[in-house]
């Protein structure tokens, strides 16, 4: 049974595409099964991975929207045992057209209802917003990985999110948990990121996760050839800091 994980801040870069593309990929690579879901209209996990779809592919909106099966959608990756579910713009009507459906924050959660079996571990991207979309991603998911970038106001608006996941743990989906806080774009040579660091731990305690990812151009470079770090520049910091993630991840389940 897979361990679905929400990669979710409703604030705008924070590094939680970059999250998504590459722990999928580094937890993949350890031959765990896992399906990456792309929950944002925005499609950046997609192109992460080289995928840009037309307006007549099917992606997670026809499953959402038409109630099309998730495997329908489901394509193989350039990374043996990871699948991706991608997005495409016209997700943005999503949340507009589910508005008058029936249990329309339990959508993804049905969905995966019958791809759970299928993967040891589903990461969904979530859009940096709380709307419906995240609501979905949250309702369906066992945990919630939050990024937060080692930068002023880095911790605003974490209580408006945390205040989110206790109203989905109450109302919808009493599992969910924080499955840690992850630091992004931490430069040790600044004393504001590690003041951001400080902060995060006191505030989040043994929750915050012991790899850190640090600022690395091949991290950034990466996505314009539409692959995850690993295979980009398995050397690279960013690399390596993503498969430390993914150890933590796995150690966790």
């Amino acid at each position: 049974m897979a361990r679905i994980i929400a990669v979710a801040n409703q604030k705008g870069g924070v590094g939680k595409t970059t999250t998504s593309v590459n722990l999928a990929a580094c937890v993949a690579v350890a031959e765990k099964k896992t399906l990456l879901i792309d929950m944002d209209p925005q499609a950046n996990a997609t192109s992460g991975y080289g995928r840009v779809l037309d307006d007549t592919s099917p992606c997670i909106y026809e499953v959402l929207v038409q109630d099309q099966p998730l495997t329908d959608i489901v394509q193989a990756t350039e990374v043996p045992y990871l699948g991706l579910a991608p997005s495409h713009i016209r997700l943005t009507g999503a949340e507009v057209e589910m508005v008058g459906a029936i249990s329309r924050e339990r959508k993804l959660e049905e969905a995966l209802e019958a791809a759970k079996e299928s993967y040891d571990y589903i990461i969904i991207d979530c859009p940096p917003s709380l709307g419906l979309l995240t609501l979905n991603a949250l309702t369906a998911a066992d945990s919630v990985l939050i990024p937060i970038q080692c930068e002023y106001y880095a911790l605003e608006g974490l209580s408006k999110l945390m205040n989110t996941l206790s109203l989905v743990q109450k109302h919808l989906n009493p599992k969910l948990q924080v499955e840690g806080v992850l630091l992004t774009m931490f430069d040790g040579r600044l004393n504001l990121s590690r003041q951001v660091a400080d902060e995060a731990r006191t505030h989040f305690g043994e929750r915050v996760y012991k790899t850190v990812i640090g600022r690395n151009v091949k991290l950034g470079e990466a996505p314009s050839f539409g692959k995850p770090v690993i295979l980009y520049d398995i050397m690279s910091a960013g690399a390596q800091n993503y498969i430390s993630l993914a150890g933590e991840v796995l150690e966790h389940g």
